[in-house]
């Protein structure tokens, strides 16, 4: 149940936040917060970075990001490593959030933007952060052993 609780507030703390700049944003607009990090309304119509923007409609985006939450759903049942499932877990969550994201818009809204002098990375969301989180401890618990969950 807790689980439960902690997929819908963090995916509902994800839509909020991106509502909160598309209404407060005009698109491509850009607040400067401090030197290494800007808020910014950008509409993203593909997949990471925007690769296959205007190429793939949206629904097959869409289709494509439920089957891969299907396959780390499996994953995540199969897993036998807590670490491991806490991984997918986070993977699901910001998976899925995009994905409603996505549904509502037929886009992504992006409005992470962290730069160093004239580096810039591609803006992104807090989903883009809850699957980041739970690739890089997919990757840590690769190399180490966890406690088998019972």
């Amino acid at each position: 149940m807790i689980k439960i609780v902690i997929l819908v507030s963090l995916i509902i703390f994800d839509l909020i936040t991106k509502y909160l700049i598309k209404d407060n944003l005009f698109l491509n607009q850009s607040i400067k917060i401090n030197e290494y990090f800007d808020l910014v309304y950008v509409q993203n119509f593909g997949v990471s970075f925007g690769l296959f923007s205007g190429y793939v409609s949206h629904w097959i985006l869409i289709f494509i990001a439920l089957i891969v939450v299907i396959l780390i759903f499996y994953l995540f049942i199969k897993s036998d490593k807590q670490l491991e499932k806490l991984a997918y877990f986070f993977v699901i969550i910001g998976a899925l959030s995009n994905i409603i994201d996505r549904l509502i818009n037929s886009y992504v809204v992006d409005f992470i933007l962290l730069h160093y002098e004239n580096f810039y990375w591609p803006a992104f969301n807090l989903a883009d952060i809850y699957i980041t989180i739970g690739i890089i401890m997919l990757i840590i618990s690769f190399f180490i052993k966890s406690k088998t969950v019972k």
